[in-house]
C-alpha cells in the first residue's frame, strides 16, 4: 500500500465544480470531508473517510474570500497531515496574494512569500498551481512546485475561431513575455498597451504600440479584477480602429466594479477559465468560460505517477 498509495482527491469550499470535475477526469470519487464555521467564524474540517499512507490532492482556489479559502487549505492540509496520509499536494488554481511578490515601498510586506511559508509549515509536500502573477514566486517555496500554463487553452480557442487579420495586445508593459508567446501560437503580430498604475487597481492608458487597425484586437493578461484596465484598454484600441475586440485571462477574479465595466466596456467577448468559480452576476453573454479539469487532472496523474509535469506543454 505504501509503495503504491491510493490516489485520493478532496476539495475546498471555492471552487467545488471544478474539484468534481478533476475527480472524474482522474477517475476517483471526491474525498468526504466536512468544512464548517463555528459561530465566531472559526473553520472546521473533518475527513469522514481514511487517508492513512494515501497520495492526496487538496484543491482549492485563493479566490474572494482569499482569507477564508487560504484557512480552509492551511486546517485541511494539517488534518491530512495528522491522518497519516502519505504525500500532500495543494492543488491552488488561483494563488491569491500572487500580486504581493515584491517589496515597491519602504517597509513593503512580500505576502506571496509568507504564504507559501504557511502552506509548507502546515505540512503541504507539493503545490500545482497556474499561471502565477510573477514566475518567480515557484522560488519562495521550499517544496516543488508544478506551475501549470492556461496560456495554450486559451490559444486553442482562438484558434478555432479562425479570426482574420489578429493582433495580440497586452494591457501593460510587464505581461510583454506571455502577449509574445501568445501572439507566437497565433502566428500574429503583437502591440503593447502604454500605462501606469498610480495605485493598486487604478491604472491611466498612455499610448497604444503597434498597428490595431482593422483587426481583431485579443488582449491577454493572467487575471481580470475590477476590469479596469481591460475596459480601458478596449476603448483605446477601440478609438484606434480595431474592428473586433477581444479580452481573455486566466483567472476571472471580476471583483468590484468589474460586471459594470465589462458590459460597457466595447468588447466582443471575454474569455476565461474556470480556474476561479464565477458567481451568478458574473455569468454574462460575452463571459466564455472554458475549463482547466482536464490539464489539472493530467498533472495530478503524472504527479501521482511521477511522471514528468512539463510534457503536458512540449
Amino acid at each position: 500500500m505504501l509503495n503504491n498509495p491510493e490516489l485520493k482527491v478532496f476539495s475546498g469550499t471555492a471552487n467545488m465544480p471544478l474539484a468534481q470535475e478533476v475527480a472524474d477526469y482522474v477517475k476517483v470519487p471526491l474525498g468526504r470531508g466536512e468544512i464548517k464555521r463555528f459561530s465566531d467564524g472559526e473553520v472546521s474540517v473533518n475527513i469522514t473517510e481514511s487517508v492513512r499512507g494515501s497520495d492526496v490532492f487538496v484543491i482549492q482556489s485563493l479566490c474572494y474570500p482569499v482569507n477564508e479559502h487560504l484557512m480552509e487549505l492551511l486546517i485541511y492540509i494539517d488534518a491530512l497531515k495528522r491522518a497519516s496520509a502519505k504525500r500532500i499536494n495543494a492543488v491552488i488554481s488561483y494563488y491569491g496574494y500572487a500580486r504581493q511578490d515584491r517589496k515597491t515601498r519602504a517597509r513593503d510586506p512580500i505576502t506571496a512569500k509568507l504564504v507559501a511559508d504557511l502552506l509548507s509549515r502546515a505540512g503541504a509536500d507539493r503545490v500545482i498551481t497556474m499561471d502565477l502573477h510573477a514566475g518567480q514566486i515557484q522560488g519562495f517555496f521550499d517544496i516543488p512546485v508544478d506551475h501549470l500554463l492556461g496560456m495554450p487553452i486559451l490559444a486553442r480557442y482562438f484558434l478555432k475561431k479562425g479570426l482574420e487579420k489578429s493582433v495580440v495586445v497586452t494591457p501593460d508593459l510587464g505581461g510583454v513575455t506571455r502577449a509574445r508567446e501568445f501572439s507566437e501560437r497565433l502566428g500574429c503580430p503583437l502591440a503593447i498597451i502604454d500605462k501606469r498604475r498610480p495605485e493598486p487597481n487604478v491604472s491611466e492608458v498612455m499610448n497604444v504600440i503597434g498597428d490595431v487597425s482593422g483587426k481583431a484586437a485579443i488582449m491577454i493578461d493572467d487575471m481580470i479584477d475590477t476590469a479596469g484596465t481591460i475596459k480601458q484598454g478596449a476603448e483605446e484600441l477601440s478609438r484606434k480602429g480595431a474592428a473586433e475586440i477581444y479580452a481573455c485571462c486566466t483567472h476571472a477574479v471580476f471583483s468590484g466594479p468589474a460586471r459594470e465595466r465589462i458590459l460597457e466596456a466595447p468588447l466582443d467577448e471575454v474569455v476565461v477559465t474556470n480556474t476561479v468559480q464565477l458567481n451568478s452576476t458574473m455569468k454574462l453573454e460575452k463571459v466564455t468560460v472554458l475549463s482547466v479539469a482536464p490539464l489539472i487532472g493530467d498533472a495530478v496523474l503524472r504527479v501521482h505517477e511521477e511522471r514528468s509535469v512539463s510534457e503536458l506543454f512540449e
